[in-house]
């Protein structure tokens, strides 16, 4: 057993924790917390993987990012912590079974999987470099066309925004 099998487990436990606690937690804001344990322990699997652009990636944009937007979402909106039903106890069990016997098919399909060995390849050696380089001279226009859609939807959401601030004030 190697440590980067070990981190690896670790890592793969907190995702998984975090999944399962996002689905099970009431607190909206508890949840976004489950959700950001998920995103950083994936983050930390990119590393392992030598992907460490798609790491920072994942780090800046979703959990920083969308994190930051869910948080927005929540407190700029009118919610009641009442508490659900969720079902009964044969509601759970059946859930269990479910994704019990989803786990063994997935174990039983990769149990006996075998990759052949592949020529040394180079994609982990400058990889930040090398998706740089793709994307600045094989995909600048639609990265920049990209970037252009983004802006408008931006200030679209401000207009939109300052239009119900109007339609707000003058209704008081």
């Amino acid at each position: 057993m190697s440590g980067e099998f070990i981190v690896f487990i670790v890592l793969a436990i907190i995702a998984l924790l975090g999944g399962v606690l996002l689905l099970n937690l009431t607190k909206v804001v508890h949840m976004v917390l489950a959700l950001v344990a998920t995103f950083i322990s994936i983050a930390g699997i990119y590393i392992l993987l030598s992907a460490e652009f798609l790491a920072v990636v994942q780090i800046l944009i979703y959990s920083g990012a969308i994190t930051i937007i869910m948080l927005f979402g929540i407190m700029l909106t009118r919610h009641d912590d009442k508490v659900v039903n969720t079902g009964g106890w044969l509601r759970k069990t059946i859930l269990l079974l479910g994704v019990i016997g989803f786990g063994v098919v997935v174990y039983l399909g990769i149990y006996n999987l075998e990759f052949p060995q592949a020529a040394e390849s180079t994609l982990h050696i400058n990889n930040t470099e090398q998706i740089g380089m793709a994307l600045y001279a094989k995909y600048i226009i639609p990265f920049e066309l990209t970037s252009v859609i983004l802006l408008v939807a931006l200030i679209g959401a401000i207009i939109l925004a300052k239009k119900d601030d109007e339609r707000g004030v003058d209704q008081e």
